[in-house]
């Protein structure tokens, strides 16, 4: 299995996280504030600088009021 960091798909599941992120109005900074971190920590992964673990997928989706399933049901294929 190739490495997944930078890959078309990686990118493809960064610019979704982005996306989303936008069109519910927030700033990477407010994300940052609802999980508690840093905003560097929000550009850092949405930058593609750093992996996001599953946990923190997790706590992302909530922050954004996403559907976590519904966002990795896109990369099934």
């Amino acid at each position: 299995m190739p490495k997944s960091l930078r890959s078309p798909r990686h990118r493809r599941f960064l610019a979704q996280l982005v996306s989303l992120r936008k069109a519910k109005g927030l700033t990477q900074a407010q994300v940052a504030e609802k999980l508690g971190r840093a905003q560097s920590f929000v550009a850092k992964y949405e930058g593609g600088e750093r992996r996001l673990d599953v946990i923190e997928f997790l706590e992302v989706t909530l922050a954004l009021d996403a559907d976590p399933c519904e966002i990795l049901s896109s990369f099934r294929s």
